[in-house]
């Protein structure tokens, strides 16, 4: 049964179930690429996911083109649409690019947080701080995304929180969790929250939180390429 769109008050009745199919196509491939199950260079064969899924594959292949577009999904010729493999450079590249974005947007948003915002992260960096104790790399990126999104989510402007969202998606596909490989980066990145929050309690240049916050992300890539060559 093909998805088609029609005009008047049906064509609009169709074009949200047609929506409604491509974001619940495109949630259910990403989860499953974001958590590994759907590892790099696995085939996404349109049929096979539409079949699952019960859509037709008009869904499906919008969703894939969402998810190339994010940087999850490749094309290969004579192959077709697979999870797109992992590369050292993209990953330190995408980390890069990361500093520079959530750097901005937390830059940004910081002159519009309020005192519950940063009691808010303040009780984020505690349960990362007490995570120490019993380090779990996996939880511990789960719980340090938290704290970074109660900082940038605030931004006014809307293309930077999704450069960000982007990002951390990009992330999420290319390694579970960057502090398996440098555990002891994990103190260091807690710390470094510390003074990102002190910074912004005292109303702070923006700039200044931007190029700490920037700092904050690199310092992860500078522990992570030391390790490497150690």
């Amino acid at each position: 049964m093909a998805d088609t769109v029609s005009t008047g008050i049906g064509g609009v009745r169709a074009a949200t179930t047609a929506a409604s199919k491509s974001q619940q196509a495109y949630e259910w491939i990403r989860e499953r690429i974001v958590g590994h199950r759907f590892t790099p260079g696995y085939r996404l064969v349109l049929s096979q996911i539409a079949a699952q899924l019960g859509v037709s594959t008009v869904p499906v292949r919008e969703a894939i083109r969402r998810l190339e577009a994010e940087g999850l999904v490749s094309f290969e010729t004579n192959v077709g649409a697979q999870v797109a493999l992992v590369d050292e450079d993209e990953y330190v590249a995408t980390m890069q690019t990361l500093a520079v974005v959530e750097g901005a947007a937390t830059g940004f948003a910081a002159p519009l947080l309020d005192g519950d915002a940063l009691a808010k992260a303040r009780a984020v960096n505690d349960r990362l701080r007490s995570s120490l104790d019993h380090f779990d790399p996996h939880r511990f990126t789960q719980l340090n995304e938290d704290f970074h999104a109660v900082l940038f989510e605030p931004c006014p402007n809307p293309d930077l929180v999704d450069l960000v969202h982007r990002g951390w998606g990009r992330l999420r596909m290319l390694r579970d969790s960057t502090f398996s490989f440098v555990p002891g980066r994990a103190k260091e990145s807690v710390a470094e929250h510390d003074q990102i929050l002190d910074l912004i309690a005292r109303r702070a240049d923006p700039v200044e939180i931007e190029l700490t916050s920037r700092r904050h992300r690199l310092a992860t890539v500078e522990a992570l390429l030391a390790a490497q060559h150690a």
